[in-house]
């Protein structure tokens, strides 16, 4: 007896105790490995090695899944350029540059690329420390106390920015509120 409503597939004397999942538990046992692929890009962008690392399972040989990938580039359907325009695009305005190229090293982008946009996200750092910062402080919430400071220093710090940045930050936020208290 199937309910309907549950998904799973109980005895037909009702009793649910040893109930085992339905034919139709997201199992998808006869999609081809570029199914499996397009499927999954036609989510979010993924890099070639989260593909790999995703599709492997399901290939019969990795000559294969190779040769899947270099098409898949080919047609335009993965492309790390475009996962790393997506990952800074959705993280700058909220993260550093260290968790930014820390992201990217994850999704399994080249030395090369991580320091390229680590080159270009050094440029506005300061700027968006700065927005971060009075998004969640606010121009009144310059550190009185040493608690404070290290409190302000900690969430920028956990955001990806160096200590450097930090520093600057917390320091131009000092100098705003001695210049507003003088006024």
């Amino acid at each position: 007896m199937i309910n309907p409503d549950s998904g799973f597939t109980s005895s037909p004397d009702g009793d649910d105790e040893d109930f085992v999942p339905g034919s139709g538990a997201k199992k998808r046992p006869g999609l081809s490995l570029k199914a499996r692929a397009v499927n999954l890009l036609s989510r979010r962008e993924y890099s070639r090695a989260e593909l790999l690392r995703k599709l492997s399972a399901h290939a019969d040989s990795p000559e294969a899944l190779e040769a899947l990938l270099d098409a898949l580039t080919k047609e335009g359907w993965q492309s790390d350029e475009r996962v790393i325009q997506s990952v800074v695009h959705r993280r700058s305005h909220i993260h550093g540059s260290l968790r930014i190229t820390q992201e990217l090293k994850q999704k399994g982008m080249s030395d090369g690329q991580v320091a390229d946009i680590r080159a270009q996200l050094k440029d506005t750092e300061l700027e968006r420390a700065q927005g971060v910062w009075s998004k969640k402080f606010g121009l009144a919430g310059s550190a009185q106390t040493p608690a404070e400071y290290a409190r302000q220093a900690r969430f920028l710090a956990a955001r990806g920015f160096s200590h450097d940045i930090v520093r600057l930050v917390l320091k131009n936020a000092s100098k705003v509120n001695l210049d507003e208290e003088s006024i």
